[in-house]
């Protein structure tokens, strides 16, 4: 049942997703006169630069995420309800989710953004996307059975489908994901497997353009390659997947890598609910909006982060999707709706980049910040600060820190469990032809 709009004291503003973005823009209206609405499918804000690491056992999955409503306990105008957004009213103003229906008289859509296979099923069938924290968990757990089931094969050629892992896409996630690989089999496989070779275990990064990193400097990009080649990850450039049936994966180059594990970092794409009308819809699946943020063609609704597409002259192609872009358009519209209910003058929304980084591994780490530029331990050691203060919660950050000093101190990654086994298609399938036998 809806509440009538008469009946609440302050103006709603309704939130879709607990992102950078979304929580940015609720905190933002701490002690305002509105009455702040967050909607999301889990309960929980992920820190999504660390998701690498979780998927790689570095970290445990509550070390990067933050409970919303422990987050906002302190925050007397701020409701969170924990559900599914099914489609948007924006004749009405009304929001339709899983559990009820909420009208607003501001709408927000940071709804951020999944992965993007590009319309290729086979791959998006067998491989293994990392956009969130249970996708995270499955590629931990999917490693760590291969490696399992490694060590059971005799056959050297059916062994190095378990042994061979190929990450798609040079940017950050892929670099670091990759790097992170490469480490863990040059510290850890022998002392977990002695029966499997260092040697026998091969990391592949492709990137379908000519270099990785192609949001940071043209040297940034060249340290990271090397960095990549130290740690003996076979890079591949200018080259994209054309083909995985879940054994073997092809390449546009012709070339064929047996590998039962595709990692999928290569690109990605806005979701959003429905009603947002298609013709507004932007390359990426992402919503157009003007530089105040607002969505076009749509009174009193804004699009924010990975969703959203600010197109100018100076940024043709949109804004990046990276986490600060986020958090400064949550900022943004936290004070143009405040100005707009205090009949304020409004601006457009500047976007100051305040620079890049990714780390590849052990002391190994680029930073872009603007001209400058930083490699190496010194790198390192920004990346790893920066990261550090930006994670919600003290328990978090500690957690954090205490891992990656054990790790630092002894090479070692110590969260190598498998917890709920990932299953694949075909042995889901399987599975189910098997029972459906036995019942019959």
């Amino acid at each position: 049942m809806l509440l009538n709009r008469s009946e609440r004291n302050f103006p709603r503003v309704i939130v879709i997703g607990a992102g950078f973005g979304g929580v940015e823009l609720a905190r933002r209206l701490k002690n305002k006169e509105v009455e702040v609405l967050l909607i999301d499918r889990n309960n929980y804000h992920t820190f999504q630069p660390l998701m690498y690491q979780v998927a790689t056992g570095t970290l445990a999955s509550d070390s990067i995420s933050f409970p919303l409503r422990k987050m906002f306990k302190n925050q007397d105008n701020f409701r969170f309800r924990l559900a599914e957004v099914l489609r948007i009213d924006a004749e009405q103003k009304i929001v339709h989710t899983s559990v009820a229906d909420y009208d607003y008289d501001y709408l927000v859509v940071a709804t951020g953004a999944t992965s993007n296979f590009f319309g290729n099923k086979e791959v998006e069938k067998y491989s293994l996307p990392m956009k969130n924290i249970v996708e995270a968990l499955n590629i931990r757990s999917y490693m760590i059975q291969n490696l399992e089931e490694a060590v059971l094969r005799k056959n050297s050629e059916d062994r190095q489908r378990y042994l061979n892992f190929v990450v798609v896409g040079g940017g950050p996630t892929g670099v670091e994901l990759s790097g992170a690989i490469a480490e863990y089999q040059q510290h850890m496989l022998k002392k977990d497997y002695p029966e499997l070779s260092t040697y026998d275990m091969k990391v592949y990064l492709v990137e379908g353009t000519g270099k990785i990193l192609g949001a940071l400097s043209e040297k940034s990009s060249r340290d990271a390659e090397r960095y990549l080649n130290e740690l003996g990850v076979k890079v591949t450039l200018n080259t994209v997947v054309t083909g995985y049936d879940g054994n073997t994966v092809t390449l546009s180059s012709g070339e064929q890598i047996p590998s039962k594990t595709l990692l999928w970092g290569a690109g990605v794409m806005g979701q959003m609910p429905e009603g947002i009308d298609p013709a507004i819809i932007e390359r990426g699946n992402r919503i157009r909006i003007d530089q105040q943020c607002r969505v076009e063609g749509l009174k009193d609704v804004y699009a924010i982060g990975d969703v959203s597409a600010m197109i100018s002259e100076e940024n043709p192609r949109g804004l990046p999707g990276v986490a600060p872009v986020a958090q400064q358009q949550g900022k943004y519209v936290a004070q143009h709706i405040m100005n707009i209910l205090n009949n304020q003058e409004t601006v457009d929304f500047k976007y100051f980049d305040k620079g890049s980084m990714a780390t590849v591994g052990r002391n190994r780490a680029v930073v872009d910040m603007g001209s400058f530029h930083m490699k190496g331990f010194l790198a390192w050691a920004t990346w790893m600060f920066v990261h550090l203060v930006s994670i919600f919660g003290f328990r978090n950050r500690v957690v954090t820190f205490v891992n990656w000093s054990i790790k630092f101190l002894t090479k070692n990654s110590g969260i190598r469990l498998i917890i709920h086994k990932y299953h694949r298609p075909e042995t889901i399938k399987a599975n189910e032809e098997l029972q459906n036998l036995k019942t019959n």
